[in-house]
Order: structure tokens, then C-alpha cells, then sequence
């Protein structure tokens, strides 16, 4: 791995910088990608620093995304944020470019591009690139915008500094961000809204949830239910940490029907790791938070078999 004065050094010698993220960004892939971009701007106006990806969806808030040529690519350094392997890579012509950096806090269970700075024991890819930023202030440069946009990302995958992954540094880095004078509460705000059709599929989520015994769960969200709601499959990710708030879940998944009819497994737990399930189905993530896929029914009957196996185990300790 490689160490941050090196990723530095890299990108003070580029001209052209383009920055990706992951496929279905959630707030810390969006707010690494704008934090960085903006960072490298202010310190290198003459650098030309682009941000590459597929639509954002209702996240649009956060982020938007520059339209980026196949072209663009030529003597680019392509920085991928928040991204643990090549196939969630959102954006085409990413291995075009001149050299290629990975920096991402997932477990490295594939190591790409010519420079890598991974941490998995960091909350958020955001905090890494805050702390990118704090090591050599004279190569980056923090301002208001690149404060919030950084906020954003820490408060998002850390669900407002509730998740284990915290920590006292987690904190501090929030602590001075904050100190931008942007407002914070408005951010928080905006992560905790729902529209009226995400509140009606939370209903259906509390009316429709199985609960095994063991304390692990799961919920099938079916195609034609996001038609009638007029949801996308991104708004269905404003339900997958609801579950955790009952007495009774421990680890679950919402399954999401997609348009082609298999789908896509949100996977999370407060106690058991999910990952190594996640990885036996097409995904993989944290410990706690992962990704998978199941290409139909009977596939995810299988993974609710497995979770149910994996929270007896960790309740039999």
C-alpha cells in the first residue's frame, strides 16, 4: 500500500485528474468523489479535475457528475474512491487513463490501479480523504465547500455516528469540518427524509418483514410494489436500515426486485459479519454493511437460510 505522501505526489504531477465511485453511490461515495475533486480544484485551478459516473438519482443534492469523454482519459490520473473491486466501478474508459489510484476503506479483497491507499478500519472513504487532505495542507487544500461535501459522506455511512465504526478520530475529523460553518443539522435533515412513497414502502416493510427466531430477517420488495409507489431502486435504499431499529433483528437484508427479475440483497447486522455470506453471492462490503445478488427466488431464500445459520452461530458463543 502505498502511503499518502506518495498519492500526493501523484496527484500534484498530474494535469488531468478523473475521479470515480461505485455503481448506486450512497452518500460517502458522492462525498469523497466531490470532497477530492474539490480539494485537488482549489489547490490546482489550473489542473483539469473531472468526476465520472452513472446518474446519482435522488442523491443529486449531493453531487452531480461532469460529462466525461472516452477522450478525456488520454494522460489522466483516474482515481477511484470508495470502491472495492473493478466490476462496481461506476463509469466507463476508467482504465484509459495514464495511471490509475485506488483509495477506499472496504476490505481490499481486490487490489487494482497502480497506487492504492486502503483502510477498512476507517468509518468512511470520506474520513481518508480528509485526512488526504489534513496531511499536507500545502498540496490540498479544506475549505467550506470541501468541509461539507466530506461531512456528507462521514455522517452517511457512519448513519450520523451510530455505527460501530466511529471512532474517537471519526469524531475529531467531524469536529473539524464542522468548524467550516456550513450547517451540519441541514444535511442530517436531508439524510433523515423520506418522500411520502418511501414512508408507504417503510409501511409495507413493517407489515410484510419476516423475523426468524434466531433474530435474523428479511424483506422482499417486489418490482411491480416500487411501480405502484413510483420508486426507482435507489429510493428503496432509504428502507435498509430501518429493521435494525427493532428489539427483535439482529442481521437482515431487503431483497430489491430489479427490472431484469433478479435482485439486488441489501445485507446488514448489529452483531454477526455479513461480508463473507455477501461474497458467496456476487457482492461483498463491511463487516456489517454489504451488497450482494441473488438472480432469483430461490436464491434468496437461500441467503435468508444462511443469515439464519450465521446469527445461531453468533448467538451460540
Amino acid at each position: 500500500m502505498n502511503s499518502f505522501q506518495e498519492l500526493l505526489a501523484v496527484i500534484q504531477a498530474a494535469d488531468k485528474i478523473i475521479i470515480h465511485r461505485h455503481q448506486n453511490p450512497d452518500p460517502d461515495a458522492l462525498g469523497s468523489q466531490l470532497g477530492l475533486a474539490l480539494s485537488i480544484q482549489a489547490a490546482f485551478p489550473q489542473k483539469t479535475v473531472l468526476m465520472a459516473g452513472a446518474d446519482v438519482g435522488d442523491l443529486a443534492w449531493i453531487a452531480q457528475m461532469d460529462a466525461v469523454t472516452e477522450a478525456d482519459y488520454q494522460n489522466a490520473l483516474v482515481i477511484v474512491v470508495d470502491t472495492a473491486n473493478q466490476p462496481r466501478i461506476s463509469g466507463k474508459h476508467y482504465k484509459q487513463g495514464a495511471q490509475l489510484m485506488k483509495i477506499d476503506h472496504h476490505p481490499n479483497v481486490e487490489p487494482y490501479g497502480n497506487w492504492q491507499y486502503v483502510d477498512p478500519n476507517a468509518s468512511s472513504c470520506a474520513e481518508i480523504i480528509g485526512d488526504l487532505i489534513n496531511t499536507n495542507p500545502a498540496v490540498l487544500k479544506m475549505n467550506r465547500a470541501v468541509a461539507q461535501a466530506l461531512y456528507t459522506g462521514i455522517v452517511g455511512d457512519t448513519g450520523r455516528f451510530m455505527y460501530p465504526s466511529t471512532s474517537a478520530h471519526t469524531l475529531e475529523l467531524a469536529a473539524q469540518l464542522i468548524r467550516y460553518d456550513f450547517q451540519p443539522h441541514k444535511i442530517n435533515e436531508r439524510l433523515n427524509q423520506l418522500t411520502l412513497s418511501q414512508a408507504r414502502l417503510q409501511g409495507y416493510m413493517f407489515e410484510h418483514l419476516t423475523i426468524d427466531p434466531s433474530g435474523a430477517a428479511q424483506l422482499i420488495v417486489p418490482l411491480d410494489l416500487l411501480t405502484k409507489l413510483g420508486l426507482d431502486q435507489s429510493q428503496a435504499h432509504a428502507i435498509v436500515s430501518t429493521p435494525g431499529r427493532l428489539q427483535e433483528v439482529h442481521s437482515w437484508f431487503i431483497a430489491v426486485e430489479k427490472p431484469d427479475h433478479t435482485y439486488r440483497i441489501h445485507l446488514r447486522s448489529q452483531e454477526p459479519e455479513i461480508d463473507g455470506l455477501a461474497a458467496q453471492h456476487a457482492g461483498g462490503g463491511h463487516a456489517l454493511a454489504s451488497g450482494a445478488n441473488a438472480q432469483n427466488l430461490a436464491e434468496v431464500a437461500d441467503i435468508f437460510q444462511e443469515l439464519i445459520a450465521l446469527q445461531k452461530k453468533f448467538s451460540a458463543r
